[in-house]
């Protein structure tokens, strides 16, 4: 009986997971007018820009401090989109640092991401963001994507991957709080979301254990960087 009850309350609760996110735009379209540029055939196309802005993770540590460009989600996501669009000039430029929070991140938002003139930027700060507090960590989201909406980029928002120092089943735990901020400011800002997070919350629920998707204690390794890059290629399909 007590088995019965274990199976229908993981099934209950995978089935609140799956259907939690509610995003501000539809991923099928939110990039429609990228995807057409992306079509588009030499000598008529452009050079289309993807800015990676965030923490280690996106910069590609994988056992610090071994960097693992090629395996890292950003360029995952570039290998990806070239199976899927052979005639596009794609540059990925990934203005990710380790170890940096959001509020660092805002102070050269301006300097060293916006000169890109994004096409598509990323913005994954949460696991850093711990550190400075929920309230300071939205100010600083918030600025940047205010920044970047003027300009008329697209914007997508990435939820944390784990940190296995935390229980990714307890609720609301920090990182599910900073989790939680994401994904409201996404809704309230009309942009896009990948909920890694949540991603990595089915893989244990499912039962798997999550450091079969970790690298170290708080980096994914190259089966967790794949986990983010699918939820990301579903915006360019």
């Amino acid at each position: 009986m007590k088995n019965i009850f274990s199976i229908l309350l993981t099934s209950t609760i995978l089935s609140f997971h799956l259907n939690a996110q509610n995003p501000a735009v539809d991923p099928s379209n939110y990039l429609d007018e990228i995807k057409n540029e992306l079509k588009i055939e030499w000598p008529k196309n452009r050079t289309i820009n993807l800015v990676f802005h965030g923490h280690s993770v996106p910069a590609g540590f994988f056992k610090t401090p071994v960097v693992n460009t090629l395996s890292s989600y950003p360029y995952q996501v570039l290998k990806a989109l070239k199976e899927t669009y052979p005639f596009a000039v794609i540059n990925v430029i990934n203005t990710a640092i380790g170890g940096e929070n959001s509020i660092s991140g805002e102070k050269r938002f301006k300097s060293e991401v916006l000169t890109h003139n994004p096409d598509v930027l990323f913005i994954d700060y949460a696991l850093n963001d711990r550190g400075v507090g929920l309230e300071q960590a939205k100010e600083a989201w918030l600025s940047m994507i205010k920044k970047a909406l003027k300009k008329d980029i697209k914007i997508i928002l990435l939820t944390p991957s784990p940190d296995q120092t935390v229980d990714i089943l307890e609720p609301n735990n920090i990182l599910d709080q900073h989790a939680d901020q994401i994904k409201k400011l996404a809704l309230e800002n009309k942009v896009g979301l990948i909920d890694s997070y949540d991603l990595f919350k089915k893989k244990v629920l499912e039962g798997n254990e999550v450091s079969s998707y970790m690298s170290q204690v708080n980096h994914p390794n190259e089966a967790g960087h794949q986990l983010i890059t699918d939820e990301i290629i579903k915006y360019f399909q």
